[in-house]
């Protein structure tokens, strides 16, 4: 069994921040790749950012500049730090995890989502 606790969503004006915060627990002997990903109504589901196991990471072109992520590897847990926040930003925002579990792998498990609401 594997969980992922997220928090940090809310809400915030335009050109405020938000930290995000994803946390695994379970029967995981390995993760991969850590990442968030955002869906707003009536869109499809997009990458926001990821971050390798090595510690390379991928952002989505519309987030670079404003957000950061970074992982605690100690605690399983990835954090996403929001700045310059803007309306088009609000989404639920998900958490993903590509892992390998000690019963085998890879897996992919997602988060239930935390909300995000950015107001003009």
């Amino acid at each position: 069994q594997v969980q992922l606790v997220e928090s940090g969503g809310g809400l915030v004006q335009a050109g405020g921040s938000l930290r995000l915060s994803c946390a695994a627990s379970g029967s995981i002997l390995s993760i991969h790749v850590m990442g968030w990903y955002r869906q707003a109504p009536g869109k499809q589901r997009e990458l926001v950012a990821e971050i390798i196991s090595g510690g390379s990471t991928n952002y989505a072109d519309s987030v670079k500049g404003r957000f950061t992520i970074s992982r605690d590897n100690a605690k399983n847990t990835v954090y996403l730090q929001m700045n310059s926040l803007k309306p088009a930003d609000t989404a639920v925002y998900y958490c993903k995890m590509k892992y390998t579990g000690w019963g085998g792998g890879p897996y992919v498990y997602w988060g239930q989502g935390t909300q995000v609401t950015v107001s003009s």
